[in-house]
């Protein structure tokens, strides 16, 4: 059989594409655990959004796919019935399934509509259930015992049960398979980048969080082994820099001390790693932890920071995550000492932080803004967005604080909550008008990073940064709300990709 994998050319906005395209994760392992006979191609269409309608045409003459997936998360939804508009348009035979965050959260949103398009729907983790799906469509057997799947049949979508979610630990799970990609152009500022995974979950229960509802409150790890093989994979085609992609890797900090270890064994330690960490954990083991972290290769650490403000972090549920301990006891936010450990052990820290919930002012916010700017390298400033069956959007919506249900608003830095002081658009804009400033003050360091790449790329990395302000904005000799609508106008243009 004949696949075609696509994931969605919507991208964050938190920095520019020139500067930075992740690939798709899920979709080359779906690909590495498909039964040998399949082909199967892999196209991220972010590295095309100036041409998605041609490349899609282009690849459906190209490979003649028998069954189309679609990785969509909740913003891309929009883009992703588009997407299903067109194939279903130029292949009507072919079969389309569509997975990832938001059909696994809002399955309805792609079964209720009769007209959807959509013939299959995989819920949770899909390697397994995809496996299980190809091989049902080839032989004889029908679908209703294939657990983590939705299939359209007559009179509507029957829902089997939910697949449990793997352990990781049997090896069921195969690597992903790289060499089904289609297109190129994986970049970290200039560094060919691709993504590794070493563990799958979380047991926090963050209320902004998809990932409960995804796997429940677990956490399961690969092998070493298993991970040495999938990185010495990424870097043999191509990648000089990887994107660690767990949902909470310093969840056992032991065991991510083995991991470093590991990879300076191996001799894995040139390639420079991004990883996603809590600040208890980076300030509870730096002394140990920071200077390991950095022997190992690891260059950005994205810290889970989410608010200064003790208030917030308890609406967040996510108090737990920063909490400073000394010989046992609780002593306070452990943001800074986490902070200071990384940046003394020369590593950059990508400040993830969360404004704009219920309780928020201007004062709280312009506090976070400020403890962005004195602090963090790279900022990764969010609002509160309500996702599908988060615990976040029951408190939004028993507050009645939501002001726009358009999924394709929910990317993070589209305010779509007010809060009990500030409209949903003041919110926006004090990120806005704080955070461009904080990211030009990192461009010397992503010049001493990666030379060729800024003194190349840095003029169109300003204009992605600073899209919709004039000389006489920056200039303070109009009023800057007049830049900012410009801006909400350009990236509302940005987004029509098809």
């Amino acid at each position: 059989m004949n696949i075609l994998l696509l994931s969605m050319p919507d991208s964050f906005e938190h920095t520019p594409t020139v500067s930075m395209r992740m690939p798709n994760g899920a979709l080359t392992s779906l690909a590495g655990n498909v039964d040998p006979h399949h082909r199967v191609a892999v196209a991220d269409l972010i590295l095309v959004q100036r041409r998605v309608r041609a490349t899609i045409e282009e690849l459906l003459a190209k490979f003649q796919p028998d069954l189309v997936g679609l990785s969509v998360m909740t913003f891309q939804r929009k883009t992703a019935k588009k997407i299903i508009e067109l194939v279903r348009a130029l292949k009507p035979e072919l079969s389309i399934i569509v997975g990832g965050y938001d059909p696994s959260m809002a399955p309805g949103a792609y079964t209720d509509l009769t007209d959807s398009g959509v013939d299959f729907v995989v819920r949770g983790e899909g390697e397994l259930t995809f496996r299980a799906l190809l091989r049902a469509m080839e032989g004889s057997g029908g679908y209703e015992g294939i657990l983590g799947l939705s299939y359209r049949e007559a009179g509507g979508f029957r829902h089997n049960p939910d697949r449990p979610v793997s352990s990781l630990d049997g090896g069921e799970i195969e690597l992903p398979q790289r060499a089904a990609r289609v297109l190129g152009g994986y970049t970290m500022l200039g560094r060919q980048v691709d993504v590794v995974e070493t563990s799958r979950g979380c047991t926090f229960d963050c209320s902004f969080c998809s990932i409960i509802e995804m796997r429940g409150r677990q956490f399961n790890t690969y092998s070493f082994d298993r991970v040495l093989a999938d990185i010495r994979d990424a870097r043999n085609h191509g990648a000089r820099a990887i994107f660690l992609v767990d949902d909470n890797i310093t969840l056992n900090v032991a065991r991510f001390e083995g991991l470093c270890r590991a990879i300076i064994a191996a001799g894995l330690n040139h390639i420079d790693y991004i990883v996603q960490a809590m600040t208890s954990a980076i300030a509870n083991h730096a002394q140990a932890l920071a200077p390991l972290m950095r022997e190992a290769g690891f260059r950005y650490v994205f810290l889970g920071i989410e608010n200064i403000l003790e208030a917030d972090l308890n609406f967040l549920r996510a108090s737990a995550k920063n909490l400073r301990r000394e010989d046992g006891r609780k002593t306070g936010n452990a943001t800074l000492q986490a902070i200071d450990a990384l940046h003394r052990n020369r590593m950059y820290v990508v400040g993830g932080l969360i404004v704009g919930n219920p309780g928020d002012t201007r004062e709280s916010i312009e506090a976070n803004l400020q403890f962005a700017r004195r602090y963090v390298d790279w900022p990764y400033i969010q609002h509160p967005t309500p996702y599908p069956r988060t615990p976040m959007t029951k408190d939004f919506q028993a507050q009645g604080l939501i002001i726009d249900e358009n999924p394709e608003n929910y990317d993070g830095t589209t305010a779509v909550v007010r809060t009990e002081h500030l409209t949903a658009q003041q919110i926006e804009f004090l990120r806005w008008r704080a955070e461009r400033w904080m990211k030009l003050r990192h461009l010397p360091a992503a010049l001493r990073h990666s030379p060729g790449f800024v003194l190349r790329n840095g003029v169109k990395m300003l204009a992605h940064t600073f899209r919709g302000n004039t000389l006489k904005s920056l200039l303070g000799l109009e009023d800057e709300h007049q830049a900012f609508d410009r801006y909400r106008a350009i990236r509302k243009a940005e987004r029509a990709y098809i």
